[in-house]
Formats: structure tokens, sequence, C-alpha cells
């Protein structure tokens, strides 16, 4: 039998249900399913798992070194934890930007503080004062202030004014932030893309409160049908150069553009309360039937995806 493992932190209803319908299936593929459980690695251990999915590395550190560690046995890790590592948000921006998707004018700031021991000569090479009215000029207001590799909504601030930028800014600590245009949206999606290529779009209020953004509505009478196309077709195209087997990628549609704003959500939320009992059944369906395949064919000898948006760039000049 081949084994999927996975990772998890605080959630407590997509993990059980993932393991549950992979071990239901066992006897006709071969492939079961449950936690992991590690203490002290060895550095020549062994993985006993063909696939881990990994829901927590981004806030343990030693996770995320033992998913490393893994990989070098042979274990497929979803999602990889060497790019999940190196990947940001201005990045993902920039990137995108490049591939042809509708992406709102941002700004990478520098961080407001420091840890202890940097001090001015560490410095030297960053611009001070900063232009403020040069970049709110670029962005233009109201603007949206976020980190640049943050999630689930945590320190996010809509500024109004290069007054309220400023005042906001010098809270923001040791977080290196960015400043991103504020799309007027009417519509707006979250959506699954599961093996960079199975996608759901889910109607999504940003505005309510957890847990009631997702709203029931079906995308087909939410969206018409070649917006509902093109959103599809950039969930492709983004986790295929990003190389993310699960993610989300939000989009604020505002004159009938969707602009893709959020889409560095390797470990999104699952929760059946949350996304509500259809989304939460096509997401344990979809994302069970991948991990088995993975477990039963490995993945196939890749070329170091890291890259893989460098060459899709290239393939468009």
């Amino acid at each position: 039998m081949k084994k999927v493992g996975v990772l998890v932190g605080r959630e407590n209803t997509f993990p059980p249900a993932l393991i549950e319908r992979i071990n239901m299936q066992s006897q006709d593929t071969g492939v079961t399913a449950e936690y992991v459980t590690i203490g002290g690695i060895r550095m020549d251990a062994v993985c006993p798992y063909a696939v881990i999915i990994d829901r927590i590395s981004h806030e343990i550190p030693f996770y995320r070194a033992y998913l490393k560690n893994a990989y070098l046995s042979g274990t497929v890790i979803v999602n990889n934890p060497f790019w999940w590592s190196a990947d940001d948000k201005f990045f993902n921006y920039s990137m995108a930007l490049r591939l042809g998707v509708a992406i709102p004018r941002t700004a990478l700031l520098p961080q407001k503080e420091y840890m202890e021991r940097i001090t001015s000569q560490s410095l030297r090479n960053l611009q001070f004062p900063l232009d403020w009215q040069a970049i709110v000029d670029y962005v233009g207001l109201p603007a949206i202030l976020k980190p640049h590799d943050g999630g689930g909504w945590r320190d996010v601030y809509r500024i109004n004014s290069l007054e309220e930028l400023i005042q906001v800014y010098d809270r923001t600590g040791q977080l290196c932030m960015t400043l991103q245009e504020f799309v007027k949206f009417d519509r707006y999606v979250r959506c699954y893309c599961i093996a960079k290529q199975h996608v759901l779009i889910m109607p999504y209020d940003p505005a309510r409160p957890y847990p009631t953004q997702y709203l029931d509505i079906r995308p087909e009478d939410y969206l018409e049908p070649d917006l509902h196309a093109r959103i599809v077709r950039e969930c492709r195209l983004l986790c295929e150069a990003l190389g993310y087997d699960i993610n989300t990628i939000e989009f604020a549609i505002q004159d009938g553009i969707p602009y893709a704003i959020d889409f560095m959500n390797p470990a999104p939320d699952a929760d059946s309360f949350s996304v509500g009992p259809v989304n939460f059944e096509w997401m344990v369906s979809t994302v069970s039937q991948m991990l088995i395949r993975l477990a039963q064919e490995g993945r196939p000898q890749e070329r170091t995806h890291i890259f893989r948006w460098q060459e899709m760039i290239a393939e468009r000049m």
C-alpha cells in the first residue's frame, strides 16, 4: 500500500474527511491516508509517505524543514515546500502582469522597523525619506495596504489619504507591505484550483463577516460565459506558472475585467462550516483524487518548476 500523509493545524473538518475519502477507496486504489507523526528527524531518514499534503508548515518552521528533507527521499509534497518558502505576493503580481493577467497597480514598501541588530549602515541603499506622493500618484486612492506575504486578511487596511497612509504605515512594525490600487468591484470570486487544472469558482463577498463570505449563488448565474471562461483560464495559467497543486485565486471584477488580487494561498480555507457543503464536497473529492493519483504514479520528472514562470513569460515575448 502507498501512503498519503496529512500534515495539519487547527482544521477539524477537511483533513479527517480527506483521510476518510482516500481510505474508503483503498481496496481499489492501493492507497491509504493518515495523519503524519514526526519527532526528531535524522538527515538520512527515508520518508514513509508517497505523498504529503501540507496544510500548516507556513506557520511551523520545523515542519517546513521536515518536508524539504522528505522531498529529498522522493516524497511528493503538496504544495512544493521550496517554492512556497521562496514565493511572495509582490513577485506574484509582477509575474502575473507579464503573463497578461489584469493586476491592480501595486507598489512594494520598505519595512518601517527592523530587528535590533539592523543599524543605519545596514540600510545605506534605502531611499530616505520615501517619496510618498509619487507612490500615491502611481497607485491612486483609495488603496489597500497589506503584507507582501500575508494571508487570512490579517493586517489589511483601506487607505483613503496620504496622511492616513503614513499614519497606518507607521504602525506596521517589521512587516514588509504593499500598497495596491483599490478595485471598485461590482462582483468578487474566490476560486479553488487543484492540480493546476480543476477550477471551482465561488461567488464571494469579502465585506461580509467570517464565515459568511461565500454566497449561495451558482457561478453560472453570477458570471457571463466569457468572463467565467477567462477566470478559469487565468486560474490555470497562474497555478501552472507558480507550480501550486492547491491554491485559491481571488478576482475583484470591475466593468467586466477580473483583477487578480490574491493568488498565494497554498493552504486555503477548506472547512465545511466556512465554504459550505457543496464547495466542501468538491474540495474533498477533487483533492483526494489528485493525492491518490500522485501516490500511484508519482510526479512526472520535473524541471525545476520554480522557473516555470520564466519560460512562460519568454514564450509571450
